[in-house]
């Protein structure tokens, strides 16, 4: 089971079928760093989209030599995306990352009904979180789904549960976090809580159990739930953090890194492939930690049938 950053960096160097990123508007030092580690570790090799002497200065810089890699000339956002998707549909990339550009315009590009990489299901973002000393924690949906109903939920979920499969956690808890564990008809999110906590067939091929609502204390504190007399399956110990909304996903997520020191790892999930997808702000090892996450989770796509 990969439950560490460390170990996921080295499954993906371990493996004996190298994958090869897609990179949208790669003229970024830290997005060209991550990618320059990617492959002298034998993560991944790249295809850099971007504007293409701005990437080759970088990669100078970086003491690699622009020969090796293959560069395609994007003067836009939108056009280094739709390369970048290209290279996926056309076999010659296993997986993308997000560049130097926005989210939405990468997006755009992934969904097009014509040239997109579009499937029946719902797209969402999975963030790994370990903060020292505590366990890995998957965070969703932070950066996708900004007020997901019920049933956005459960795919989020559903979503999440895959990445950690094929991370080969071979049980898994899920917490929906919320405000407060009582549920109140009042607040919704309370109430799809319950209600995702007794989908118990809908769980059964993941290995997963979902509880809920919780506040984030019994989400991964065994300590409070015992003071709170809070007893149920994986209590204060989730490998899931299922929220409410995208704010409380992105407030969660940035506080333990702003203030917890967290290494993170992301990917969005519901396209014919992984995304590497991180805040433009990121450091290039957090960059280079999602590369590993998108590479290992590609090689286990077609067993997991995320198409």
């Amino acid at each position: 089971m990969l439950n560490t950053i460390s170990a996921i960096l080295q499954a993906a160097a371990a493996s004996p079928e190298k994958r090869t990123i897609a990179v949208a508007a790669a003229h970024d030092r830290d997005v060209l760093e991550a990618v320059k580690e990617a492959r002298r570790g034998g993560i991944a090799q790249a295809v850099l989209t971007g504007r293409g002497e701005e990437i080759r200065q970088i990669l100078r810089s970086l003491e690699e030599d622009p020969a090796d890699y293959a560069i395609l000339e994007g003067d836009s956002d939108g056009q280094c995306a739709a390369l970048a998707v290209a290279e996926v549909r056309a076999g010659r990339a296993n997986f993308l990352m997000k560049g130097l550009l926005g989210t939405a315009d990468l997006m755009r590009a992934v969904i097009d009904r014509d040239n997109g990489l579009r499937t029946g299901r719902l797209i969402s973002h999975v963030m790994l979180y370990e903060v020292p000393g505590r366990p890995m924690l998957a965070l969703t949906d932070g950066g996708m789904n900004t007020f997901p109903d019920l049933d956005k939920k459960a795919e989020i979920l559903e979503n999440a549960a895959r990445v950690l499969q094929a991370l080969g956690y071979e049980e898994i808890y899920a917490a929906c976090v919320c405000g407060a564990e009582v549920v109140n008809p009042k607040v919704s999110s309370t109430v799809e809580a319950r209600a995702l906590s007794e989908m118990t067939e809908r769980w059964a091929p993941y290995h997963m159990q979902v509880y809920g609502p919780v506040g984030l204390d019994l989400a991964v504190s065994e300590a409070a739930c015992r003071h709170k007399h809070f007893d149920a399956p994986g209590a204060g110990r989730a490998d899931i953090l299922l929220v409410p909304t995208y704010e409380v996903g992105n407030g969660i997520g940035k506080a333990m890194s702003l203030f917890g020191g967290a290494q993170n790892a992301g990917i969005i999930l519901g396209a014919k492939v992984p995304i590497v997808l991180v805040s433009r702000a990121d450091s290039a090892e957090s960059k280079l930690a999602s590369i590993a996450l998108g590479a290992v989770t590609a090689h286990k796509t077609p067993a997991l049938s995320w198409v």
